[in-house]
């Protein structure tokens, strides 16, 4: 019983079921209202005019009410004549009502009236008028007529509100049985979703109501859970897998210098070795939080003017000598009037994405290849290049590149290939910018990476100045190390 009472079903039940109720208690009230106002106004009407067409003849004003009271034949008209001195000269009041005023306007008063059986007091609605001579003449009329209209109402309000209590109570149960049908098929889906099962989705009607939108919303919200989940445990399979290889290694190889080493040296080496193997491990565990350190969004109340132009020249001439060191050569094209207005962002964060672009594509790229970096000025936003002449990459992978741990089969097959963190740290920091990062083919046949950079709308020219001056006034803080020698990410 306690459920039901606490129940939705129950609470809109009586919920509905107190409004009808009260939308009645309304209605009859303003018809109440509204008929006893009606015949009481008629009623003072009537009472007024018969008081001054006796008032007007003063010899005739004892035959006008004579003929008032002999016309009813209820015995509901009342009236008298009285003399200065208040005796009754005419009609069936036995006396002059207390209080009521001598103006014409009906009043409900007390009174005296002379029945067959003898006197009888009432109350009674009353009009009295002054006579020439200083007499008074009274018109009356009982009260049990609007009595009887105000009885009928409240029989008729009580006899209609049981049975419009009860349909108002039956109809919300029906209503809230059915939201509550619709509630117990979205509930057992979602207990289905917390038992684990990420596919099940809540069911959407046809009639695009508050249900339905609130449905779809939710099977969105999972359709991005499932996604995350989803790559929360390929990014688990692939720490796992990638932490296992150098632990794997470490472990043998001093076992190995353990058993067969005979020199300082050859210790030394398998040290060397080992503390190579950590740094690999340590440098994913490090981008893997730097992704997630991004991704939370912290770093977006350092933004200010960015000059993307200094940012590209810096972060290849960085690679120079790393691409040198390859075989490569590495270029740099800044197109006329690309990058005068500044970029709203994080510098750092935007020389770590472009350094990432450029390490991707001299590491893919073999010896005597080249590398491409450029800057191009678009209608609405400048657009950071890094083209390469390396094998490219099909086109069933170039969006998946940007996953975390996500290593294309050519990659996976070729040594020092990484972790697949580069990019991936990439996308991050495109997304905490709000700005598009795109792979495609190069004109040569190799990889195109693009990062598409909105500009903010112009303001006047003297702070645009400032803007750009602010923003080359400092040299990129936390400047990655070139990673050659080590497995990069």
């Amino acid at each position: 019983m306690t459920d039901l009472l606490r129940s939705t079903t129950f609470r809109w039940a009586l919920g509905i079921a107190l409004w009808s109720v009260l939308l009645a208690l309304a209605m009859f009230g303003f018809v109440y209202w509204q008929t006893v106002s009606f015949l009481r106004e008629e009623l003072a009407e009537t009472l007024r005019l018969e008081v001054r067409a006796a008032a007007e003849d003063p010899a005739a004003a004892s035959a006008r009410v004579e003929t008032w009271i002999a016309m009813d034949r209820h015995a509901t008209h009342y009236g008298g004549v009285f003399g200065r001195d208040g005796r009754r000269l005419a009609g069936n009041l036995v006396g002059l009502p207390a209080g009521l005023a001598r103006d014409g306007d009906a009043e409900r008063v007390g009174a005296t009236i002379e029945v067959s059986e003898g006197s009888l007091g009432d109350e009674i609605w009353a009009t009295a008028l002054a006579l020439p001579d200083g007499g008074t003449v009274v018109i009356g009329h009982d009260t049990d007529e609007i009595d009887r209209v105000r009885a009928t109402t409240l029989r008729a309000f009580g006899l209609g509100l049981v049975p419009a209590l009860a349909l108002s109570g039956l109809g919300g149960l029906l209503l809230a049985s059915r939201a509550r049908r619709r509630l117990a098929v979205t509930e057992a889906a979602l207990a289905e979703v917390m038992r684990g099962d990420l596919r099940r989705r809540l069911p959407v009607g046809s009639r695009d109501d508050e249900f339905d939108r609130l449905a779809r919303n939710v099977n969105r919200m999972l359709d991005e859970v499932e996604r995350l989940m989803g790559e929360v445990r390929s990014v688990g399979d692939a720490v796992a897998h990638d932490l296992r290889t150098p632990l794997t290694r470490l472990r043998a190889r001093l076992e190995r210098s353990r058993e067969q080493a005979r020199s300082v040296a050859e210790f030394r080496e398998a040290i060397d070795q080992g503390l190579a193997w950590i740094d690999q491990t340590l440098a994913m565990v490090t981008a893997v939080l730097r992704i997630g350190e991004i991704e939370h969004g912290l770093r977006r109340a350092g933004f200010a003017p960015v000059d993307l132009t200094r940012i590209v020249r810096e972060a290849a001439e960085f690679f120079e000598p790393v691409a040198e060191d390859k075989g490569v050569a590495l270029a740099v094209a800044v197109d006329e009037g690309a990058g005068r207005s500044p970029v709203e962002g994080d510098r750092d964060l935007l020389f770590e994405a472009v350094s990432n672009l450029i390490d991707n594509a001299v590491k893919f790229t073999p010896a005597g290849g080249s590398v491409r970096v450029g800057l191009e000025q678009g209608p609405a936003a400048s657009v950071i290049v890094v083209e390469d002449s390396g094998p490219g990459i099909p086109p069933a992978e170039r969006t998946r590149i940007f996953q975390r741990f996500y290593r294309a089969e050519r990659a996976r097959q070729t040594p020092g290939n990484g972790l697949g963190l580069g990019l991936g740290l990439v996308a991050a920091i495109a997304r905490l910018h709000g700005f598009p990062v795109e792979a495609g083919k190069a004109p040569g046949g190799g990889a195109r990476l693009t990062l598409v950079c909105p500009v903010p709308a112009p303001t006047d020219p003297a702070r645009r100045r400032l803007a750009v001056a602010q923003a080359g006034a400092s040299a990129p803080a936390g400047i990655l190390q070139p990673r050659s020698g080590r497995d990069p990410l």
